[in-house]
């Protein structure tokens, strides 16, 4: 079960990189790191799925439900990085539907409101 979710700060906004596996034994970490940028004030959130290989049905429905917390405390996610698999698998369950996706980082971060255009490039945290 080889999954981590790291997080990286911008002024825009905070990426959770995915990678690996997102099922049932670890959607757990990632609602936790989710709730805990929530908790921090960061409301602007994108996930970047670019290293996610596969997710279950208890992944895909993390996924919704951190959509709908985010947006429930204020806020906005946003997706980029779907493989051909996830797209595939977010498709079949119309959730592609409900994720904003953006074809890079760049474009999710200036998609916030308040972004400015060619903003500072700052690298976050690991």
């Amino acid at each position: 079960m080889n999954f981590s979710a790291t997080i990286r700060h911008t002024p825009q906004a905070s990426l959770i990189d995915l990678r690996g596996r997102l099922t049932f034994f670890e959607v757990g970490v990632l609602r936790e790191n989710v709730t805990r940028l929530l908790h921090e004030g960061h409301k602007h959130i994108v996930l970047n799925l670019s290293a996610l290989q596969y997710l279950d049905s208890s992944g895909i429905g993390e996924l919704a439900r951190m959509y709908v917390m985010v947006l429930k405390g204020g806020g906005e996610m946003k997706v980029v990085g779907l493989s051909r698999n996830v797209e595939e698998i977010l498709k079949v369950t119309h959730l592609y539907q409900v994720f904003p996706e953006f074809p890079d980082e760049e474009a999710a971060l200036q998609s916030f409101p308040g972004s400015r255009s060619g903003s500072d490039k700052s690298p976050g945290n690991t």
